[in-house]
């Protein structure tokens, strides 16, 4: 059976009328173009679907002409489309005179040049990842920038700041301060809107391991998925911020992933878990080491801690990531390595003990990256680290076991930190990027545009006078 007959087939067991192609932009948000079924057909995977890729932030218009190649094995059906739809991803080529190229910018292709990089530098098979995904679920939302003014403005109705409302809609169920961990109903109002996430979640392939409330009073939650292969792992990030804001919006309900939209609480980050395998075993476990985890693992820590700087470009690439890592939030903001250490941006998690689990998690990113990019520079880091033999332990980055955020001034200006600003990551890319070039995984154009495309998006963002300036300021 051809593709376009799998698909059609498909189309008529589901009365499909509309067939919809999603891709992906440079700063990772899904563009999407629709078609009637009746101009579906086996051309749609050969010759594509064209497009102008300048305006997804590519290519220089002279040369922005691009095709879309659909995955028919990505081919489901969009649970919010009101006309029964069917929806595809897949990848980009660059149209040539004899055939068509893929484009070496587009993230999904960098993400396939990553695993491919791996497997030909005998250090693994594959890469199982497992990112927890962290958002905040308000009832409204309002702000506006303009040269008379900037605000914003959040709410939730579970909200502390709520428990003096007369109305009687007031319970008494407000979350308190930071106090939102695992909390249960009658406060945790969102439980019933999780699950038909978790489900909707299902049904499109991903794997949940489990919901719940997370720290943050004014409604933070986390879904966790299972490990899963890197590049679907990449994909199943689209589509779980995809079905997260819509499940929301359907119910009158406003998601975000942005790291830190709520002053003085918990920020919300997207922790990546992640494991090795070769020859169908663990890469990662030595019953010997230093919390059960191999030498290759502690050199791909070595790596990871090695260009932790630069890799935030990548994983913390708002200037609103660097709102989140700051101290005293759960959030990290040292360069090291610990066993259940929460401080560490390295930590090795205690419940995970048989060899096929053995892992640890990179805690800095957060979900405002682009998870093609985030995932494949994260796996370039940790393999230059095998590559060069990065010991950890060795360059002083840990293994620490206690409190990060209770060392004296003295002790932590002894510890690397994290950069404080997409500013300060942006330099450290610029300066650190030889590990991402190997083998053309990221092309330097690539790196370029998006320092270019990043720098003037910061430079933008510290020009707006802050409402907080005019406290400080206005009097003087």
């Amino acid at each position: 059976m051809g593709k376009s007959e799998k698909v059609l087939q498909l189309c008529r067991e589901n009365s499909i009328r509309m067939i919809d192609f999603k891709m992906v932009d440079l700063d990772g948000r899904w563009r999407h173009i629709t078609i009637p079924l009746e101009r579906f057909g086996d051309s749609i995977f050969t010759q594509g679907i064209g497009f102008d890729g300048s305006n997804y932030g590519y290519a220089p218009i002279e040369k922005s002409d691009m095709v879309f190649i659909p995955d028919p094995d990505s081919a489901v059906i969009d649970p919010f489309a009101e006309i029964p739809t069917l929806s595809m991803t897949g990848d980009v080529c660059v149209i040539g005179t004899d055939e068509n190229k893929p484009f070496d910018q587009y993230p999904r292709n960098v993400a396939l040049r990553a695993a491919e990089y791996m497997k030909q530098s005998g250090a693994a098979d594959s890469i199982a990842i497992g990112p927890e995904f962290e958002f905040y679920l308000f009832d409204t939302v309002n702000y506006q920038v303009s040269p008379r003014g900037a605000s914003y403005a959040v709410d939730t109705r579970q909200a502390e700041w709520n428990t003096g409302l007369a109305d009687t809609g007031n319970l008494g169920y407000e979350v308190k301060h930071k106090g939102g961990y695992h909390i249960a109903a009658p406060q945790d109002i969102s439980y019933n809107l999780r699950s038909k996430m978790c489900m909707l979640m299902e049904d499109w392939g991903i794997r949940v391991k489990y919901h719940h409330h997370e720290v943050g009073g004014p409604g933070q939650l986390e879904i966790e998925v299972e490990l899963g292969e890197m590049v679907d792992m990449a994909d199943k990030t689209m589509i779980t911020k995809y079905i997260v804001k819509n499940a929301a919006a359907a119910e009158g309900r406003t998601a975000t992933f942005m790291p830190k939209p709520v002053y003085q609480e918990a920020g919300s980050g997207m922790h990546v878990h992640m494991l090795l395998f070769k020859d169908g075993k663990p890469v990662f476990y030595d019953k010997d080491g230093y919390s059960s985890l191999s030498r290759e693992a502690h050199y791909f820590i070595g790596g990871l801690l090695k260009h932790a700087p630069s890799l935030c470009a990548w994983t913390n690439p708002s200037t609103n990531s660097y709102k989140r890592l700051v101290p005293g939030f759960e959030a990290p903001v040292t360069i090291g390595y610990a066993t259940s250490n929460r401080s560490a941006v390295i930590r090795i998690p205690a419940y995970a003990k048989t060899p096929e689990l053995k892992r640890f998690e990179l805690r800095s990113p957060d979900a405002t990256a682009n998870p093609y990019y985030a995932y494949a520079a994260i796996l370039m880091a940790g393999l230059d680290g095998m590559e060069k033999q990065i010991d950890p332990q060795a360059n002083g980055w840990g293994p620490y076991d206690y409190n990060l955020y209770e060392l004296s001034p003295e002790q932590q200006a002894r510890i690397r930190s994290l950069p404080k600003s997409l500013d300060e990551a942006l330099d450290a890319l610029e300066q650190d990027h030889d590990y991402l070039t190997k083998n053309g995984v990221f092309p330097e154009r690539l790196i370029q545009i998006w320092l270019e495309r990043k720098r003037k998006e910061s430079r933008a963002i510290s020009q707006i006078p802050h409402p907080a300036e005019f406290g400080a300021y206005y009097d003087l």
